[in-house]
């Protein structure tokens, strides 16, 4: 007999509103409902919304950036049991494959106003824009940032397990903590339980409520169990070996990204899309103590976009901000340095800097921490990769400006 086509554990709806979907969830806790069981040892498809719920459309207005309401995201498909499973045991999560939704081949990229959940760069570049991205197969393009085509190096962004009772009280006791010790900073450092458009699948009322008050943002990764971590080479072919906190795993995943820069800079900074993936998973009995580890381990997959040696810029930057103030080892402070020469260096060929910012969001660049030690500047560089321009930015190439249009701003 022929070997059988691989079970769809979940489908989801781009007409259905998110929150009206019971495979859908929010928030992080342990009492979401399951949506479906995957046995040990399966390999299932599941899809996925973009993280926004299908906040943003593929249009030239960056207004529905500026107004995305972020108590609703990030939705993500789960929780699944998975058969056997128990506290202590390690969920192997291999990732076979990730693709767009056929009936929507395109993505986004946004700057978030300061306002509403900013970025790394909200202090020089407040205002709310965003960049379509059209898919090609493996390439894609955009007409707000033209003069640009490259592979993307597509993932999830969140992948994880949901948390015991025992870590979600954690998660909320450290966070809370840290908001009342930085309440004179006068800006947001983490978001606690937000009981309005909370999503918890399936649940009725009472659970919904419970949820509510007492489940986690999804905005974050943290270190028992994976989450919103970003990791653009966590691709097809790679593994992520997951701690296992409550009975059935419960794993969810969502926010695909058909590519990201390291940091994703601009917040909404991956190549946001809805889409399905294709992955197998497998228990480590009692792997926790097997493996003497407390967090997630990820091993890449063999699939990457391959630039030539010496096909890639680097800017360096340090702890030393753009008002000329030093700070101590800050890598933050150098990493921004670090996205400013870049954005400095592109300008000059047409790109406003919204444009670039973007740009360096979802592009494949490379991120470093170069130095660590020599006090008191923490030195990071920015690799960008050449090759996914159509005109040569080689430092021994002089500059020349083109018209090169402009990304999607928001109605003043």
């Amino acid at each position: 007999m022929g070997k059988q086509g691989i079970r769809y554990a979940a489908k989801v709806s781009l007409d259905t509103p998110a929150a009206e979907q019971d495979c859908l969830h929010n928030r992080w806790h342990p009492d979401v409902p399951s949506t479906g069981t995957i046995k040990n040892g399966e390999v299932v498809k599941i899809e996925c919304v973009d993280w926004t719920g299908g906040q943003i459309g593929n249009n030239d207005s960056a207004d529905d950036v500026r107004d995305v309401d972020l108590t609703k995201i990030h939705y993500l498909t789960g929780p699944f049991d998975i058969e056997t499973a128990e506290p202590g045991d390690i969920l192997v999560v291999e990732i076979q494959d990730v693709q767009p939704m056929q009936e929507q081949p395109w993505g986004f990229t946004g700057v978030f106003s300061k306002e509403n959940g900013g970025g790394f760069l909200d202090e020089i570049y407040p205002k709310p824009a965003k960049a379509i991205w059209d898919f090609e197969g493996i390439f894609c393009s955009s007409r707000h940032i033209p003069g640009v085509r490259f592979a993307g190096l597509i993932h999830p962004g969140i992948l994880g397990c949901a948390p015991s009772h025992e870590v979600l009280a954690t998660w909320n006791k450290r966070e809370g903590d840290l908001i009342e010790a930085c309440s004179h900073m006068n800006r947001v450092v983490a978001e606690p339980p937000q009981p309005r458009n909370v999503h918890a699948g399936s649940a009725d009322a009472d659970l919904k409520e419970k949820v509510g008050k007492e489940g986690a943002r999804t905005i974050p990764g943290r270190p028992e169990h994976g989450g919103n971590c970003d990791i653009s080479r966590l691709s097809r072919g790679s593994k992520v070996y997951l701690p296992v906190l409550v009975k059935g795993a419960k794993f969810s995943v969502g926010d695909l990204h058909f590519s990201q820069g390291d940091g994703e800079i601009s917040f909404c900074g991956a190549i946001e899309m809805a889409g399905v993936i294709t992955c197998k998973f497998t228990l480590m009995k009692d792997g926790m103590e097997q493996l003497g580890t407390k967090s997630p381990i990820y091993v890449p997959g063999p699939v990457e976009p391959q630039f030539g040696p010496g096909r890639y810029i680097y800017f360096e930057g340090f702890s030393v901000d753009e008002h000329g103030k030093q700070h101590y080892m800050d890598a933050t402070v150098a990493y921004r340095q670090t996205s400013l020469r870049a954005i400095e260096y592109l300008r000059r060929y047409g790109y406003n800097d919204y444009q670039i910012y973007l740009l360096l969001s979802c592009a494949p660049i490379q991120g470093h921490i170069a130095g660590i030690v020599d006090i008191p500047n923490a030195c990071t560089t920015m690799g960008v990769p050449i090759d996914i321009f159509d005109f040569d930015i080689s430092p021994h190439v002089k500059a020349e400006k083109r018209d090169l249009g402009s990304c999607a701003f928001a109605s003043s």
